[in-house]
């Protein structure tokens, strides 16, 4: 069985349609879900929040993975543990105590992630890896959806890798912005272990198909 996750981003589903399609996610070869909550002052876009996140969570049962595309999430920690999230990632950029976060987010008994934006270099996170269960690699601005994948990704997934070995991390890579059937297994062989695919999963004609397909490439 194939140890790698797929998690399709939630941003690109039908909000008039939400429940319909949290269920399929459920019923397909998905592992998790992934929830993108933005702020309009971190990222430019406004998502969703806390009543959106809470009917989800009750029409599912995979794991929620909590992307935060916000200011100060050390507020709002607590808060997303109680409505459920399992892995809580939070930006490098927008922690002033990254170590002190991680710690918040572990103390609630949740998985602590962290996001990179494209331009971040890995090596900040060089004295926290091992405090890290999930790194999120955004291979496209955060903000949007639909955004075309950023080559550079590739090379950055390799680079992050041989730290998490160097430092005999047991971190995962989790890859999101832009994946699609081309370069899921490009990812993979980088070193990638959670493939985030949003517009390419909920605005495909068969969902639930094309999650299987994803699930059948890095397999």
């Amino acid at each position: 069985m194939s140890t790698i996750k797929i998690a399709p981003s939630l941003l690109a589903a039908d909000f008039g349609n939400l429940q319909r399609d949290v269920e399929m996610v459920e019923n397909s070869m998905a592992d998790w879900h992934h929830l993108d909550i933005m702020d309009g002052v971190f990222v430019p876009n406004i998502s969703y929040g806390m009543p959106v996140m809470k009917a989800i969570g009750e029409h599912a049962v995979k794991p929620l993975d909590v992307h935060l595309m916000i200011i100060d999430p050390d507020r709002y920690i607590k808060t997303f543990a109680e409505l459920g999230a399992h892995v809580l990632t939070v930006h490098y950029e927008a922690c002033t105590h990254l170590h002190k976060s991680l710690q918040a987010i572990k103390s609630e008994g949740m998985k602590a992630g962290v996001a990179l934006n494209p331009h971040t270099n890995i090596n900040v996170l060089e004295d926290t890896i091992n405090d890290i269960d999930l790194v999120c690699m955004m291979s496209v601005n955060p903000g949007f959806g639909g955004q075309s994948f950023i080559e550079n990704t590739y090379k950055k997934v390799r680079d992050l890798k041989a730290l998490i070995q160097h430092k005999r991390a047991k971190t995962l890579i989790e890859v999101d912005g832009g994946v699609t059937s081309k370069n899921a297994k490009a990812l993979i062989n980088a070193g990638a272990d959670v493939l985030v695919a949003g517009s390419f999963v909920f605005k495909s004609e068969n969902p639930t198909l094309t999650i299987q397909e994803l699930k059948e490439i890095t397999s």
